[in-house]
């Protein structure tokens, strides 16, 4: 039996939801850096190529992980009100981001047009169409909210350990004067309250 015949056989009895489900469990292990089809092919006992007979690249092997990590975002017990189910499915989509380790940058950069990642972008803007906004304000909202929450949950994931006083050393008063006297509030706060915090001034600019 041939290399390509063994890896045949190999594809067949793997499904895409398998592979995608090692990749998950190999960027848990290695973190976004150490993250490669070869990898996923180590973990499944397989050849690379039997891996990328179910992806076809690396990029698209990301897309569906990125579609994948929105698949734990649950619909029910939404608030009523527009506004607050907005708020309500803008901290379940962190939530799931922060549930996979580099799981903000894993989604980054991804367009994955896929089921979950629809699911979840056609809930938020129905909320904000449903809370008075026009179409444009709609989307273009629901694309602040979602690129907000990816850039400060990337943050959050890659935050250096407490005590780590480099910007507090790196801000003289005489040459960033402004940032000095504001840099206790640039370090201080949990990420969920500047999620927060983030989140209101997004959600003020809707309709009253």
């Amino acid at each position: 039996m041939t290399n390509e015949q063994v890896g045949e056989g190999a594809a067949g009895r793997l499904t895409r939801a398998a592979v995608i489900d090692a990749a998950l469990r190999v960027l848990e292990e290695r973190g976004l850096e150490g993250l490669s089809t070869r990898a996923v092919a180590d973990r499944l006992g397989v050849r690379m190529n039997t891996v990328l007979w179910h992806v076809k690249t690396k990029a698209r092997m990301l897309e569906l992980m990125a579609d994948a990590v929105l698949a734990r975002i649950r619909y029910d017990d939404l608030p009523a009100v527009p506004r607050e189910r907005a708020r309500e499915l803008a901290g379940r989509y962190r939530r799931a981001l922060l549930a996979h380790r580099d799981g903000a940058a894993l989604v980054t950069g991804t367009y994955p047009a896929e089921p979950h990642t629809l699911r979840f972008a056609d809930r938020l803007v129905d909320a904000f169409l449903q809370a008075g906004a026009d179409e444009k304000r709609a989307a273009w909202t629901a694309w602040t909210v979602t690129h907000f929450a990816l850039g400060l949950t990337q943050e959050e994931q890659a935050a250096p350990e407490q005590g780590d006083e480099r910007l507090a050393h790196a801000v003289a008063a005489d040459t960033y004067p402004a940032l000095q006297k504001t840099v206790a509030h640039l370090r201080q706060g949990s990420f969920e309250e500047r999620f927060a915090f983030g989140l209101d001034v997004v959600l003020s600019r809707l309709p009253e």
